[in-house]
């Protein structure tokens, strides 16, 4: 069985539905708001698997 990510099982047509459905929960006033946040989150979880990653090489 392939493995496959999350982004290859996302069509175009449920991107469109999944930010409508953030527009209409959160307006457009919150989304950058969010969008802010999960950027910090991203860069936050890349931070710490590079550090794993530097552990890892170490040992």
């Amino acid at each position: 069985m392939k493995s496959m990510t999350i982004l290859g099982m996302i069509g175009p047509w449920q991107v469109v539905l999944i930010v409508l459905v953030v527009l209409i929960l959160f307006g457009g006033k919150k989304i950058p708001e969010l969008m802010k946040g999960l950027g910090k989150g991203m860069k936050e979880f890349k931070d710490a698997t590079k550090e794993i990653d530097k552990d890892k090489e170490k040992s």
